[in-house]
């Protein structure tokens, strides 16, 4: 991959730099390194990013170049620190940062000026059932989750739509060495019910007797329907992420995904 990419990795900063992955889904994304200097590289990101640097949210945006072919490279400061461990997810600092991205009207402004509509759960759903296997519908609590969706559907509708980042999982947390704390990887930005990301953060890393104090530093109330909420969108991801490991047959993957819809369920 590195190979492939060195072209518009050299047009941009030359050939004295060193450059290694940094990873990602959708592996446009690279470390630069020159002597004493390091920057964090990537093509087509998000958008908005420069909303989500000025708002302290991901690390220092530098600077932004546009290549001859449309593609558009930004450069942010590479930050000394560590992803957060699963058991940190409970910490004052998530509910915090999360609250503020949710609450922040300049990132829902952006994502409307680049065309971005709000997510509902219709639309969730609808392509959850376009994008599964029909194989796994041969699976019982595959069919039980998908009842489930429908018949909660009306009873999860909101409009309460905010910025979402859409993938809270842990690795996507940077705590820096300064102790400043980054949500990374906005590629998935949409505009939806913030029971999206509080769902899953909630299902995947806080004990069920601590959810109560979590929202309360979040700054909501854990009501009946926000927990309905939670659970219709943890298992519609649940579905998806059990669809896509199908695709790709990983088998310890589905299995995981199935018994966490037995849990769910």
């Amino acid at each position: 991959m590195l190979k492939l990419e060195i072209n518009w990795l050299t047009y941009v900063l030359g050939n004295e730099w060193e450059y290694s992955p940094a990873g990602g889904a959708t592996g446009d994304a690279y470390f630069a390194q020159l002597n004493d200097k390091k920057i964090f590289l990537k093509r087509n990101s998000s958008p908005f990013l420069a909303v989500l640097s000025a708002e302290g949210i991901v690390p220092k945006l530098i600077w932004t170049k546009r290549l001859e072919n449309g593609d558009v490279v930004t450069a942010q400061q590479w930050l000394s620190g560590r992803e957060l461990k699963p058991v940190e997810m409970n910490g004052e600092n998530v509910a915090g940062m999360l609250k503020k991205i949710h609450q922040s009207n300049e990132l829902l402004e952006m994502l409307r000026r680049i065309g971005k509509k709000p997510i509902e759960a219709k639309d969730v759903l609808r392509e959850v059932k376009t994008k599964l296997d029909p194989s796994l519908l041969e699976i019982d609590i595959v069919n039980t989750a998908i009842s489930f969706l429908e018949k909660e559907l009306n009873h999860v509708k909101t409009d309460h739509n905010v910025v979402c980042h859409s993938d809270v999982n842990h690795n996507n947390w940077l705590l820096s060495d300064k102790e400043e704390l980054y949500l990374i990887d906005w590629d998935g930005a949409m505009i939806a019910d913030p029971a999206v990301d509080i769902g899953m953060l909630l299902h995947w890393y806080i004990k069920k007797e601590d959810w109560p104090n979590w929202i309360s530093l979040y700054g909501m109330e854990l009501t009946d329907n926000l927990l309905l909420r939670m659970k219709w969108y943890v298992i519609a991801q649940s579905l998806h992420l059990l669809s896509w490991y199908y695709s790709k047959k990983k088998e310890k993957e589905v299995t995981h995904w199935l018994e966490t819809l037995e849990q769910l369920l």
